[in-house]
């Protein structure tokens, strides 16, 4: 067999193994840095994800708030309004979409001041590609996995009916 020949079949083989991302899934990413926006957006787009970008954080609140999303990447340092800003107006409009922040120094102490503003990950910059899309894969799963326990709990229509109430 060939060399690409067994590229190919690995490249199967791990998507097999890992699971295809669920191609409704569309992830937002805010960074002012146009080759790193694009760097991302083919990255996440080579597994099936669905990602639109945008170079700023008022942007990224501009689009936000007229699609849906199942995940914001956003990048601390924003010109304007910055990442933590971003997503200060995303808590506060009562917005439970999850959020990765990639920064090349650590919020820290905003972070710790700021504990409502409940991030799925930080990505300490530079990262590896790698580390990107194995993080919004986790972040993904454990997102639909809280969505799934939620829609678990009973409703009025899986309650037992009341005492002494027949049907």
């Amino acid at each position: 067999m060939k060399d690409n020949e067994l590229l190919q079949l690995g490249d199967r083989t791990d998507a097999a193994v890992q699971g295809r991302p669920n191609p409704r899934h569309r992830i937002l990413v805010v960074d002012h840095d146009s080759d790193l926006r694009l760097l991302y957006a083919d990255a996440l787009a080579r597994p099936g994800y669905d990602v639109d970008t945008v170079e700023d954080g008022a942007d990224g609140w501009q689009a936000l708030r007229t699609k849906p999303f199942h995940l914001l990447i956003t990048e601390y340092a924003l010109p304007g309004l910055t990442g933590i800003e971003l997503v200060r107006k995303l808590r506060a409009a009562h917005m439970t979409l999850p959020v990765v922040m990639a920064s090349e120094r650590s919020p820290a102490d905003e972070l710790a001041r700021s504990p409502a503003l409940h991030l799925a990950a930080l990505l300490p910059k530079p990262f590896y590609i790698s580390q990107l899309l194995e993080t919004v894969r986790e972040v993904l799963h454990a997102a639909e996995d809280d969505r799934e326990q939620l829609d678990l709990r009973p409703n009025w229509r899986s309650r037992p009916p009341a005492p002494g109430l027949r049907l």
